[in-house]
């Protein structure tokens, strides 16, 4: 037998299956436009969602604090899964995975420092950063 003869041989079951999946996915396209509903209305082109028609524009512009915070979620997050798997293989591990797993948090602590430090994590803007003093008199709190 030839090479390509064994080649396909060998690998049948393989072409089959992504012949048989492609072949099922264009059913599944071609029934579901035969099949499926006509109704052309002026409201199904309206976007609507958990019960609340839209109001105003889908394009509004968000602070990038929102974005910073977001981004901040996935880092902490990612370490959170870290540091999950390695409580999982604490034993296999031993010390030098305790140490390993120190300077891990030692660096996101350092990281987390750092935000605080620079204001990332600051929402309030600078202009409304007043100081709130008690009152000496009469011992309510004021703005200065």
């Amino acid at each position: 037998m030839s090479t390509t003869t064994e080649v396909i041989a060998h690998h049948w079951a393989f072409a089959v299956f992504i012949i048989s999946a492609i072949g099922l996915c264009g059913f599944m396209l071609l029934a579901a436009f035969f099949l499926g509903g006509k109704a052309r209305a002026r409201a199904k082109h309206i976007p609507y969602e958990s019960g609340i028609d839209s109001v105003g524009s889908a394009q509004m512009r968000l602070s990038a604090k929102f974005y910073l915070v977001a981004m901040f979620f996935v880092i902490f997050d990612v370490e959170a899964l870290y540091l999950y798997a390695w409580s999982v293989s604490i034993r296999e591990n031993g010390w030098l995975g305790f140490i390993e797993a120190s300077i891990f948090i030692f660096v996101l602590l350092a990281g987390l420092v750092y935000l605080v430090r620079i204001g990332a994590l600051n929402w309030t803007p600078p202009r409304s950063d007043r100081q709130v003093k008690p009152s000496v008199i009469t011992g309510a709190y004021t703005q200065s």
